[in-house]
């Protein structure tokens, strides 16, 4: 890392700017989890779009649904059932008191509207990128079964978010095991030997390794030196970029999602700098991102450590 007292008052202009807004997009980041429940709750307008509101209420009815499925599944329903709406209502509510469920949540339904905006103006294919391509081509028989496998599930992905719904074995591991205490505690389901029997049924079938972000973060892994190329959106497409973005800049990968929000941009530059890409490649993924907005003036001399010291010291993002 270069001295600090060794940089230019140019340099320690912008990286103060940079450290400004970084600290005001926190900030606003703090708030997520609770508007969220609020507009859950109550319907409310806020800087939050009505298609995401609707997208994270849609996925918290839908792992409601499937958690009762499968209890009823165990106690011998074979046909599809209709649940109570109070049982359904009840676990729902109960899951939307997770911050850390929620703001998952929030982060697809966000990815997947980039996902869109990218589609509709860069002709960015929602399932299919150049990148994931060229794996599928590729002569190394397990990166081009696991590409194949990324693209059967990121086609089901963009399925499931046209409907809102979010399958239960595509949670991260801790998600899934609170939304099972949760399926265990409530909606008359308490001591209830049907839902231990969902419960392991459920546990059996996720591997977290097969999910949509476990196979993008495996085909990443895989590709050693030559993952500085899903640094680009319009190559590797929206759900390859995010994860290597959260991979080589050490973040969650919903906080990685969160970063593209204008809110955060600050975050968002200095992630893309601390990943190694140099100052015209980061401005050309704000030119496919956010046309609209430039980099800062000097931002070409922080370099790749100071952009990690700086979201080392600001920390994860608040409410992400």
């Amino acid at each position: 890392m270069m001295d600090s007292a060794a940089q230019s008052p140019s340099a320690s202009g912008v990286e103060a700017l940079l450290r400004e807004e970084l600290c005001a997009g926190d900030a606003a980041a703090l708030n997520v989890a609770p508007i969220l429940r609020h507009l859950l709750d109550n319907g409310a307008n806020s800087m939050f779009s009505d298609a995401i509101i609707s997208g994270v209420r849609g996925m918290l009815s839908d792992l409601a649904r499937q958690l009762l499925d499968a209890r009823a599944r165990s106690s011998g329903e074979l046909e599809r059932v209709d649940h109570p709406a109070e049982y359904l209502n009840a676990l729902a509510d109960a899951l939307s008191a997770s911050p850390a469920l929620l703001g998952h949540l929030h982060a697809l339904a966000c990815e997947w509207q980039l996902t869109q905006q990218l589609h509709a103006r860069l002709a960015l294919d929602p399932v299919l990128s150049p990148l994931l391509q060229a794996q599928m081509a590729s002569p190394d028989p397990e990166t081009a079964s696991f590409a194949m496998k990324l693209l059967a599930a990121q086609a089901r992905y963009c399925q499931e978010q046209r409907r809102m719904q979010l399958s239960l074995t595509e949670l991260p591991g801790d998600l899934l095991h609170g939304v099972l205490v949760a399926m265990r505690t409530l909606a008359g389901v308490e001591d209830d030997s049907h839902a231990a029997a969902a419960e392991a049924a459920i546990r059996l079938e996720f591997h977290e390794a097969r999910t949509r972000l476990g196979l993008a973060a495996r085909l990443i892994a895989g590709m050693g030196g030559a993952a500085l190329s899903a640094l680009s959106i319009s190559h590797a497409g929206t759900a390859l970029f995010l994860t290597a973005l959260a991979m080589a800049s050490g973040q969650d990968r919903d906080v990685a999602v969160m970063s593209i929000n204008e809110t955060q941009l600050a975050r968002l530059a200095l992630a893309l700098r601390a990943s190694g890409l140099k100052p015209q490649a980061v401005e050309e993924q704000f030119l496919a991102l956010h046309p609209d907005i430039a980099l800062p003036e000097h931002f070409e001399q922080v370099s790749p450590d100071h952009a990690a010291a700086l979201l080392a010291a600001a920390g994860p993002l608040a409410g992400a």
